[in-house]
């Protein structure tokens, strides 16, 4: 009856704090939250104090006055701005769970496995003063091969692409542990500043981020097209000659030629792991394949640079973007069994 009335009262509750968007996932009710990853700070008698989360915040990007500041406290999937994390993570605890709880939740975060545990502190001390109880971490990789519903646990070799916002995560798993890892600061991030430089340097135009990441899911793609210039498509900016606003012509060929880097890094990054993979585990490779996930894996012709460079089967998970919080929400759900296995705090 009590439940009833109040709802369930499990508050435990995964979070992937992602470099571009924090996805929370409530034990029993799935995700429930969706929201960049971005926090605006409203200066105040010499220090600063939230103003803004989220969309709300994102919008503010570029576009603020001299006494707001909108920030992202993520870069490269770690915390850069302890304080803004802090407040954000406060704030989206908050919005799930708008009444108060006689006890904090149970919060597992998911951290790139490359990260530092200096980094990783700071993430776990971060949730731990937004009122969480009790705070375990999860390697990405992990996450998202559980997502993507990988058998991770199983004594074969599962290998995952996980492409986000500030790293992306190369990783081979089995028998419920990671054999290798490998963690590149190359994401979603470092295509849209690809994507800016680019125009800046052939087009004498500057263009924010906003611009750039609207570029790239239009129009972006890892390959040149097959036949001429592919879509084409129009954007404003400043022109850096003259100073005025100006508009240009954009097409999928000079996109794709500005992504050769950062698809250059990835492709490296896989076949690096590839070559370090123990021989039994590439031979389950080779029957299943490579399955890539994050928002990275959404650009467009990336699966066909992959298999092209390796020789291999490559899949996009069903839903890439979430895969990495329905992992760290399936670990939630287990919580118990995996707490000594995949789970671990950073002491």
């Amino acid at each position: 009856m009590i439940s009833k009335m109040f709802g369930s009262l499990s508050c435990d509750m995964a979070i992937d704090l992602g470099t571009a968007n924090t996805l929370v996932y409530v034990a029993g009710r799935g995700i429930v939250l969706n929201e960049p990853s971005v926090v605006a700070m409203l200066k105040d008698k010499g220090g600063s104090v939230p103003y803004a989360f989220g969309n709300e915040a994102k919008m503010m990007l570029g576009r603020t006055p001299a006494e707001i500041e909108a920030i992202r406290p993520l870069k490269d999937g770690v915390i850069a701005d302890f304080r803004g994390a802090e407040e954000m993570i406060k704030h989206f605890i908050r919005t799930v769970h708008n009444r108060k709880w006689l006890t904090g939740p149970l919060i597992i975060i998911c951290v790139p496995s490359g990260s530092t545990p200096v980094e990783r502190r700071a993430i776990q001390d971060a949730a731990e003063s937004a009122g969480a109880r009790d705070v375990y971490l999860i390697e990405e990789p992990m996450a998202a091969a559980i997502g993507a519903d990988l058998p991770v646990t199983e004594p074969t070799g599962s290998m995952i692409v996980d492409i986000g916002g500030g790293t992306t995560e190369v990783a081979v798993l089995s028998l419920g542990g990671i054999v290798y890892a490998r963690s590149v600061r190359v994401g979603g991030d470092l295509m849209d500043e690809s994507i800016i430089s680019y125009i800046r340097r052939c087009h004498n135009l500057l263009i924010g981020e906003s611009t750039a990441e609207k570029i790239k899911k239009t129009i972006g793609s890892a390959r040149m097209p097959n036949e001429g210039d592919g879509k084409v498509m129009e954007i404003k900016g400043r022109d850096l000659v003259n100073g005025v606003p100006k508009e240009i012509v954009l097409t999928e060929s000079q996109i794709a030629e500005s992504l050769q880097e950062p698809v250059s890094q990835i492709v490296e990054a896989v076949k690096i792991a590839l070559e370090c993979t123990p021989p039994e585990l590439s031979s389950d490779i080779v029957d299943k394949g490579i399955v890539m996930s994050g928002g990275g894996a959404l650009l467009h012709n990336l699966d066909t640079v992959l298999r092209d460079a390796t020789g291999l089967p490559v899949f996009v998970a069903d839903d890439p973007l979430s895969c990495v919080v329905l992992g760290t929400g399936k670990a939630l759900e287990n919580h118990r069994q995996l707490k000594h296995h995949i789970l671990f705090k950073q002491e």
